[in-house]
């Protein structure tokens, strides 16, 4: 049997394309909190999306290493239903975030800490795994050897990124098989403006990648 992984676009900016790309399949729009990325939202503009999107698409609220209270009060603002953890947050720090009633996405790297081999000592909703390369805490566009995380993926929940594009992403499912896969600069003309075209190919190319196991739904 072959399942589509999810999808979350990442690094929204603006209101109608976050619309468009969840009504064209995206399964999560992900609003960044980190000043220093091109892709930095505001709170109004975030709440502003958050308000848009329909109902069985959530906003992930994407932070790196922010206290408690700071994410807490970007989540109830703006109305995120998600966050996603990138930097060295704490094991204490995700569980307190489920105990919130939020999907929480714990990123781990095979090239910097927290590494794939540190998963055991969280509790999250799911892991983002990429490689963890470059200046900026996201992937960077840089791909990677996408396979070395297949095996981490049968027993836990699997977000794949960092690299992936229209070109790729068939072969980045078929090596790693994971349950969800998220996307930010490869679908955009400049940082945080999408690209409509590249969005809709990669939903057509995703439609025709292989996942050999019941994935499980992270974004809903």
């Amino acid at each position: 049997m072959n399942h589509i992984p999810q999808v979350k676009i990442c690094g929204l900016t603006d209101v109608q394309q976050a619309v468009q790309c969840a009504e064209m399949g995206a399964d999560a729009i992900g609003c960044v909190f980190f000043p220093r990325s091109p892709r930095h939202l505001e709170d109004e503009k975030a709440k502003e999306i958050c308000t848009a999107l329909p109902p069985h698409v959530p906003a992930i609220g994407v932070f790196v290493d922010e206290p408690f209270s700071f994410i807490m009060k970007k989540v109830k603002y703006c109305g995120i239903r998600g966050v996603q953890l990138h930097g060295q947050e704490s094991p204490e720090m995700v569980q307190r975030l489920k105990e919130e009633g939020l999907t929480v996405i714990k990123g781990l790297f095979v090239s910097r800490h927290p590494k794939v081999e540190n998963a055991g000592e969280y509790n999250p909703s799911a892991f983002l795994v990429e490689c963890g390369q470059g200046v900026l805490p996201g992937g960077n566009a840089k791909t990677w050897n996408w396979g070395e995380v297949r095996e981490f993926g049968e027993t836990r929940p699997l977000v794949l990124a960092g690299g992936l594009s229209p070109d790729n992403i068939v072969r980045a499912v078929a090596a790693s098989q994971p349950d969800a896969v998220d996307l930010s600069s490869a679908l955009e003309s400049v940082p945080g403006q999408k690209d409509m075209e590249k969005v809709r190919t990669f939903l057509h190319n995703l439609s025709q990648s292989k996942v050999y196991r019941e994935t499980r739904r992270i974004f809903s």
